[in-house]
């Protein structure tokens, strides 16, 4: 019978060995089938496929406990406070913002995938961590620094006015552009109210803000 000794050797000679088959820059998903079998691939397998999604990665990092079948991790604010303070303090954004806007996002799970792509914390699309040198969207410390780097471009961009900046984070810039303002996206209105009603939340109860 097969030890956990060898149970892990198995795993680690199976991501070494994948490694090195699969492209560096690859989306990588997990998928599992009826048997409870883990499959690793580069390509989603076709629709009619009898394997479900698990989870999906940037690269083949930190798979390990996804293979394992080990339980993901998630958090709150205190989860993940130094990386936000750092961030934070970095770019001069308000800590209470960028904690109010991951709990809209993601709601503190680092391994968070919307159905569009936006992946980890903060939700980065691949185009904007690839833009902010974000190499593993589901590493918090990256995903939290590329999200927050871009939220300042966005506050540089629009002056500070908070409504503004938050559309153009939900909707991308190019929409605020074309409507002149924020969007006439449902969603869209929705995720502003959201992050702004957290963001006081978050000032009121976690820093005692009066505002």
């Amino acid at each position: 019978m097969p030890t956990r000794l060898h149970y892990r050797l198995h795993i680690a000679g199976l991501l070494l060995l994948l490694s090195t088959a699969l492209p560096a820059m690859a989306e990588i998903y997990i998928y599992q089938g009826l048997n409870g079998e883990r499959l690793i691939t580069d390509r989603p397998p076709h629709s009619s496929s009898q394997y479900d999604l698990v989870a999906k990665r940037d690269s083949l990092t930190d798979v390990g406990h996804i293979m394992a079948n080990r339980p993901v991790s998630v958090g709150g604010p205190e989860a993940f406070s130094g990386y936000i303070n750092s961030a934070s303090m970095r770019y001069k954004v308000d800590v209470a913002l960028i904690e109010a806007i991951i709990k809209v996002e993601s709601d503190f799970n680092p391994n968070a995938v919307s159905k569009a792509g936006a992946t980890g914390l903060m939700q980065l699309m691949l185009p904007t961590a690839q833009y902010y040198q974000v190499d593993n969207r589901f590493n918090p410390q990256q995903n939290i620094h590329g999200g927050v780097a871009h939220l300042r471009d966005l506050m540089n961009r629009y002056e500070g006015e908070l409504p503004l900046v938050l559309a153009a984070y939900n909707a991308g810039p190019t929409a605020v552009t074309r409507y002149g303002g924020i969007p006439p996206f449902p969603e869209t209105h929705r995720y502003i109210s959201k992050v702004l009603k957290a963001h006081g939340e978050f000032r009121r109860y976690r820093y005692g803000s009066s505002d």
